[in-house]
């Protein structure tokens, strides 16, 4: 399968559930994805333009956009959306596939359930940090992106831990997966709508 990430994030995003994320000996199967887009979305990193941090994210598509979140640890975003318009997919959890023993080195006592879930632990397992921001996905660099074996079914609901537009259902999960973070809402979020 190959993937047209030229397309508008929320239908790229559900696409890359199943897909696997390969580094060096430890490869990451998605089960869990968030859709930020630039300019419209006053959550994305581009939502006030262009900066030296964020500029990988107005592409090409198929980059990886890093970034270290909290002073704690990397996050892993897929750039996506037409050349300049600086969207991209964070990758919030997947199960470890090949080198458990890797990854389970380098996130110290982590039960294996635990080893790539959340975006934190994900790019930990993977040793994924500052160096790879840039790498092309597609090219013949030391991270890829594969094809992988897709979700029966995929849930939906609002992005994690964001403050505004923290309603918008742009997170996309595998149904009943182990491997999938919790959803934990901002406390500065305002109170959800209700019907």
């Amino acid at each position: 399968m190959t993937w047209d990430l030229s397309r508008p994030v929320h239908e790229v995003a559900p696409t890359l559930l199943g897909a696997v994320l390969r580094h060096g000996e430890v490869a990451v199967r998605l089960t869990e994805v968030e859709a930020y887009d630039g300019a419209s979305d006053p959550a994305s990193h581009a939502f006030r333009g262009r900066t030296p941090r964020n500029a990988v994210m107005f592409g090409p598509p198929g980059h990886l956009y890093i970034y270290f979140s909290y002073g704690i640890h990397w996050n892993a975003n897929v750039v996506c959306g037409p050349d300049g318009s600086a969207s991209g997919v964070l990758l919030r959890a997947g199960e470890v596939i090949d080198g458990v023993e890797v990854a389970r080195t380098r996130r110290g006592r982590s039960v294996d359930r635990d080893l790539a879930r959340g975006p934190g632990r994900l790019c930990q397992a993977l040793g994924l940090t500052r160096d790879h921001g840039g790498v092309d996905l597609f090219g013949r660099g030391p991270v890829t992106l594969e094809p992988g074996e897709p979700p029966a079914m995929i849930d939906v609901g609002p992005r994690v831990g964001v403050s505004v537009e923290a309603d918008r259902p742009w997170r996309f999960w595998e149904a009943g997966s182990r491997y999938v973070s919790n959803y934990k809402r901002s406390p500065r979020a305002p109170a959800a709508a209700r019907d």
